[in-house]
């Protein structure tokens, strides 16, 4: 069997990993980038996450009634493909070029500590190193419910490929996932039903911010039924039918196809982890410290599979964190970050920082509060212009210090608002500078100066 000896593994090509790999390599240090999927070139954002969804949800968002659906669907998928496969070869292109990295295309497991077999096609290749990074990333989680495999069940991977156009969806799960592919799939023509088994969407939200959600998604024709879940998926084809349990008769529902957005896990099963002395916890995600060190000396894992946010932004992070271990002083590490903003892709997008209203008097915290619908702010004509006023504007602020605690931001474009707000934040800029910032005419940033001028003491 063919012997490989390099000082660094890693092993996946996700955000973390494949930067770290660069720039460890380009330092000068001999790596080897291990990857079981040439379709996964760049890692899971790239290929089947954060862009082609939102290159989706962009394409649904720009289709017009009279436009046929499918063919609408098709065209936008094909463009998708398109995006990904660019992306996919200059990431891959990326760490060809530097000499000091060695790409590796199988699938590894530890047979030892530091030490991997990869298997391709029948060959086998072991790879030793001075110290391995694990960055496989997670995977869609079916639920434990009769006939979740069947051929009309998708996850949020398999259902961007979905062949022929489902007329009719069933998304099973309220959570952002479900709520973006629900949202999406309307706007390109279905007729979609959401099963949430909670009372209300966004239990961990305000309460005013998660109905505003619900609402402009049943303006884009969604239906929502509350405290519900699918307790089988039926086989009638070419259709499925999802038997529910829930308030009043729970009427089974009849679709063209069902998508489970019920969480995912970590892509750890075929790792042999043990062999290595890798920790996992109850859930199977790798077990690290502040630094990203797992149980097993010189082991690090980094993004998702580390149980961490499940944010490529936290994945980049991820890679300064054992950049600074393996070449630095060690100083950096997962306590640094602060006031870190994220941002789900519904439309309008749904952007939070920090803590909410909810969280503010669960933590007993003297605040001032402001909120107001995005239709009723004077001071911000721009979700105007472009026809979308759903959503609202919220703030968190320390009642004493005058600092900004939260925001959360339901608004046209909140996924860039939202990083101002948290530069603020890290920055000790104060609600009052922000109040009395000037922005740009027209657009989503003055609303600052009217929102946060309504501030009070929260109720």
């Amino acid at each position: 069997m063919e012997q490989l000896q390099v000082d660094v593994l890693v092993i996946g090509w996700g955000k973390g990993g494949k930067t770290l790999a660069g720039a460890l390599g380009r330092a000068g240090r001999s790596v080897a980038v291990v990857e079981r999927s040439n379709r996964m070139y760049g890692g899971s954002c790239i290929n089947i996450a954060c862009v082609p969804t939102k290159a989706l949800v962009h394409r649904a968002e720009q289709r017009r009634f009279a436009d046929d659906a499918q063919a609408w669907f098709d065209a936008a998928v094909q463009e998708r493909d398109d995006l990904t496969g660019r992306l996919r070869a200059r990431n891959h292109a990326m760490l060809k070029e530097v000499d000091a990295v060695t790409l590796i295309d199988g699938a590894a497991r530890f047979v030892g500590p530091r030490e991997v077999e990869v298997t391709a096609g029948g060959e086998r290749l072991r790879v030793s190193a001075e110290t391995v990074v694990v960055n496989t990333g997670t995977e869609p989680a079916r639920p434990p419910v009769a006939g979740a495999d069947g051929p009309h069940v998708y996850d949020s991977t398999s259902l961007q490929h979905v062949s022929p156009f489902p007329r009719r969806l069933v998304v099973v799960g309220g959570g952002f996932v479900g709520l973006e592919f629900a949202g999406m799939f309307a706007r390109f023509g279905s007729q979609v039903t959401v099963l949430n088994r909670g009372e209300r969407l966004l239990p961990e939200e305000d309460a005013d911010a998660a109905a505003a959600v619900e609402q402009s998604l049943v303006d884009a024709g969604v239906t929502f039924r509350h405290g519900t879940s699918a307790t089988a998926f039926v086989d009638a084809r070419p259709t499925v039918v999802v038997q529910v349990d829930g308030p009043g008769e729970a009427t089974d529902l009849e679709a063209d196809a069902v998508l489970c957005a019920t969480g995912r896990r970590p892509v750890t099963a075929d790792l042999d982890l043990s062999a290595a002395g890798v920790d996992t916890d109850e859930r199977g995600y790798i077990v690290v410290d502040d630094h990203l060190r797992t149980s097993a000396d010189g082991v690090y894992a980094v993004g998702d599979v580390n149980g961490g946010p499940q944010f490529t932004f936290i994945s980049l992070d991820d890679h300064r964190v054992v950049l600074s271990a393996l070449t630095g002083d060690g100083s950096r590490t997962a306590k640094d970050r602060v006031a870190v903003p994220r941002t789900t892709f519904i439309t309008p997008p749904f952007a939070r920082v920090g803590i909410n209203a909810t969280q503010a008097r669960d933590q007993g915290r003297s605040v001032l509060v402001a909120s107001k619908p995005v239709a009723d702010i004077a001071a911000m004509p721009r979700p105007k212009i472009v026809e979308e006023t759903h959503g609202l504007i919220g703030f968190v602020v320390d009642a004493e210090s005058d600092e900004v605690l939260g925001a959360t931001l339901f608004c046209t474009d909140a996924q860039e608002l939202v990083n101002l707000v948290a530069l603020a934040m890290r920055a000790g800029v104060t609600a009052s500078r922000l109040r009395d910032g000037i922005w740009t005419h027209p657009s989503t940033t003055e609303a600052l100066n009217e929102v946060l001028a309504g501030l009070r003491p929260l109720a």
